[in-house]
């Protein structure tokens, strides 16, 4: 009987920790992710800058999500209003490690990404893990989910969608993030 126990005990003591998703009113875990060209992006510095919309996609499950495409697209039309708010927007494009930079950028098309907009990648899902978001089902990678930070971390807005649609828009953001003031 010790015997199983003990076994027991050693099996559910090497069992991952999921971690919760963050919740508005908590700090948000950092993290550092880098773009597919290597630029390292870091939580704590972009919140210096002003307040941080933190856009998880599904990222590449074995094929290019439309939905995410489409929210993509939608937030780089409507870059220049996030800059107007001060805001950094960070997208973050989890899946596995192989060829995930190509996929990636397969969402800009030629273009360059915006400024104060960056695409990072989550090879191997440790951001995803640490943000409780990974569905672990067959052709998944991440629940679509939204987060505001402000810059002393802590979560204003947050969205977790459980399904493919249904995703934050970029005017839906815009409206809640907070107004500069005239002469910020």
């Amino acid at each position: 009987m010790k015997r199983i126990l003990m076994s027991l005990f050693v099996l559910v003591a090497a069992l991952p920790v999921v971690a919760a998703p963050p919740v508005v009113g908590e700090k948000a875990p950092e993290f550092a992710l880098s773009t597919s060209e290597g630029k390292s992006v870091r939580l704590s510095e972009m919140m210096s800058k002003g307040p941080v919309v933190l856009v998880v996609l599904r990222g590449y499950p074995g094929y290019q999500c439309p939905y995410c495409n489409r929210q993509v697209q939608d937030f780089i039309q409507k870059s220049q209003g996030f800059a107007e708010a001060g805001a950094h927007v960070v997208l973050v494009y989890p899946g596995p490690p192989e060829d995930l930079g190509a996929r990636a950028n397969e969402f800009l098309t030629g273009k360059k990404m915006p400024d104060k907009m960056e695409l990072v990648l989550d090879p191997g899902y440790d951001f995803t893990n640490l943000y409780g978001l990974r569905w672990d089902a067959p052709h998944e990678t991440a629940y679509p989910s939204t987060f505001l930070i402000d810059n002393k971390g802590v979560i204003f807005f947050s969205k977790i969608v459980k399904e493919h649609g249904g995703r934050t828009t970029a005017a839906e953001i815009l409206d809640a993030l907070p107004k500069r003031k005239a002469g910020q």
